[in-house]
């Protein structure tokens, strides 16, 4: 009975994910509208600013050194051990395989691609621009600055911007872009955003980035949202590319399926002339023996030319190995022979 009970269970789970749309009717794919080209813009003129302002050494550069001088981790040590676990939520390995899993479950339900296509492209697009730009002006953090009041930058350092915060804001904010309503939309883009926030000033407080790090870090994670709807026709076509190859290996799949009874409904014959042909199981004769309602398992039945006498072994003629020095027994064989043999008379 408790046995029924969860089989049931399973069932309506089942049934409940075969009755999942394959998309949502109000799912609505984000475009470039002129709301968001303007942020984009407001956005992109920020970032240009605050990379100027580092390569020109103003007030922001004195900021960063004010700042790694007041020492904050020195000033409110109780909060070190729970801002070592928080820093966590800006890492890329943590971040991504949670908002993987999550997205994964949802590519699932909705029989769609689209969410993970999706993160993998923004990801991607991170990886590009901070990284260029982290690579390119080389500059050095806090720990390893030598020249007080200087910008350390083309000093072989990879920490402007900040790879910690640029990522949490565009692995959590990945799951706002991918809402499915607008009040889901609103309430994740208020805990991504809180949780980019602290990550960013987590890194300030253990003095691993500058203040100006961080900031460029934010700018540079709400560009790669802001400019992800320009890769929605992208995506779209990975996810019908995907679809598509899917759907020729399962057509393959059936296709080996059904000629697998087929091939073994047949069994292979040798013709007289030296020839294979075809010819089916049911043709095949019944052995002796054999009863109607058992029929024996079809094998390959080959045909090596005419039938030959069976020749008991007292009879056969020993076959003296090749290399051998030893003769054959042909007296041996003569009085087997001979004493086989009835005696006339006797």
């Amino acid at each position: 009975m408790r046995t029924d009970q969860i089989l049931t269970r399973l069932e309506r789970v089942f049934a409940r994910l075969d009755r999942e749309p394959e998309r949502p009717a109000h799912l609505q794919t984000p475009r470039m509208s002129r709301h968001r080209v303007v942020l984009l813009a407001s956005t992109l003129a920020f970032y240009i600013a605050i990379v100027v302002a580092v390569l020109t050494t103003s007030w922001l550069v004195r900021l960063d050194w004010q700042i790694m001088f007041f020492r904050p981790y020195e000033q409110w040590p109780q909060l070190h051990a729970f801002l070592d676990y928080l820093v966590v939520l800006g890492q890329r390995g943590p971040t991504a395989v949670m908002v993987a899993a999550w997205l994964g479950w949802r590519s699932w339900r909705q029989h769609t691609l689209r969410p993970l296509i999706t993160l993998g492209v923004a990801l991607l697009l991170l990886n590009v621009t901070v990284g260029s730009v982290k690579l390119g002006l080389g500059r050095l953090g806090p720990h390893y600055a030598t020249q007080i009041g200087s910008a350390e930058l083309f000093a072989g350092g990879d920490i402007f911007p900040s790879g910690h915060t640029a990522n949490a804001v565009v692995t959590w904010g990945i799951l706002a872009y991918l809402a499915s309503t607008v009040v889901t939309r609103r309430v994740l883009s208020l805990v991504s955003a809180i949780v980019s926030l602290s990550v960013g000033a987590t890194t300030v407080y253990l003095g691993t980035h500058w203040v100006s790090d961080v900031l460029l870090g934010w700018t540079a994670g709400l560009l790669v949202l802001l400019g992800l709807p320009w890769f929605e026709p992208l995506i779209a076509r990975s996810e019908a590319y995907v679809f598509e190859v899917r759907e020729r290996l399962r057509s393959r799949l059936e296709e080996g399926r059904v000629a697998e009874p087929v091939a073994a409904a047949l069994v292979p014959l040798v013709s007289a002339g030296g020839k294979w042909r075809l010819r089916r199981a049911e043709d095949v004769p019944a052995p002796a023996g054999a009863s109607a309602g058992h029929a024996p398992a079809s094998r390959p039945v080959v045909s090596h030319g005419a039938a030959r006498p069976h020749v008991i072994r007292s009879e056969r003629t020993p076959v003296t190995p090749v290399g051998s020095r030893r003769p054959a027994h042909t007296e041996r064989t003569a009085a087997r022979s001979t004493a086989a043999r009835p005696v006339a008379g006797g």
